[in-house]
């Protein structure tokens, strides 16, 4: 069955295929002033889980995978010192990518689900590649012919007198990834500092999604907005085009 917007459902854990598990704990950094799970933390540990994946598969070495979407539901916060276990799987495949989805269950109660948009990335040309026959071969079946589309859903920022005010981000040096853009996991703190979830139990639903990759030495802005208990956020740079969106949903907004 085919899906035009990639990232937006949180399918179950297949019957059969690929389902792979890996056991970690809720640390001090991972945490925030009230000792719950952060999202940029969060995001760290579904890619951590996914690369080991990868790793554990063995996949060819030729390729990489970036994020262009990820779909975070809280539906009970994982606190300090909790073990967790964190499982993922292949969940639609499309041309050059796919749909990975993942789940923290923590022992003492902790409910995460995810669900993210993949590209597969030639490391040589730093460009989409088709998706590679042994993708296909130890994920195909867990996916169970699902396919998906590289659509991105999140709308840009209002235009006009109403709309949002812009302020400057500065990306650090430590911000970035091996192929010289940001890192996932440190934009999910702008959802953070966004909606200010350190207020809150977290219990909602966040999404964050790329039209195009952050780099350093550009200089970009981070524009908010909230309406009818959600907040929305645009990474842009300074002739407008969106590099980033995001939004925070709590369940009462949702």
């Amino acid at each position: 069955m085919p899906t035009d917007v990639p990232a937006t459902e949180l399918l179950p854990r297949p019957d059969t295929g690929r389902v792979f598990t890996l056991p970690m704990k809720v640390r001090l950094g991972d945490v925030d002033r009230n000792g719950r799970l952060r999202l940029d933390a969060t995001a760290r540990f579904l890619q951590d889980v996914a690369t080991d994946d990868a790793n554990d598969a063995e996949l060819d070495r030729r390729y990489g995978w970036l994020v262009r979407r990820t779909m975070i539901a809280t539906s009970t916060s994982a606190g300090i010192g909790e073990s967790i276990e964190v499982s993922t799987w292949c969940a639609a495949i499309g041309r050059a990518w796919a749909e990975r989805r993942s789940q923290i269950v923590g022992a003492r109660g902790a409910l995460i689900d995810a669900v993210s948009l993949w590209v597969q990335i030639d490391l040589a040309t730093g460009r989409p590649a088709r998706v590679a026959d042994d993708f296909l071969t130890v994920y195909g079946e867990a996916a169970n012919g699902r396919s998906v589309s590289g659509r991105l859903s999140l709308s840009g920022p209002e235009v006009g007198v109403s709309g949002p005010m812009a302020t400057p981000w500065s990306v650090r040096r430590t911000d970035l990834d091996p192929f010289g853009h940001v890192n996932n996991a440190a934009t999910w703190s702008l959802v953070e500092e966004a909606a200010r979830l350190d207020l809150g139990d977290r219990i909602g639903v966040a999404e964050l999604e790329y039209p195009q990759s952050i780099e350093p030495d550009v200089p970009i802005s981070v524009a908010t907005s909230a309406a009818d208990g959600a907040t929305s956020l645009w990474v842009t740079r300074s002739d407008g085009t969106v590099l980033a969106a995001g939004r925070w949903a709590p369940v009462s907004a949702t």
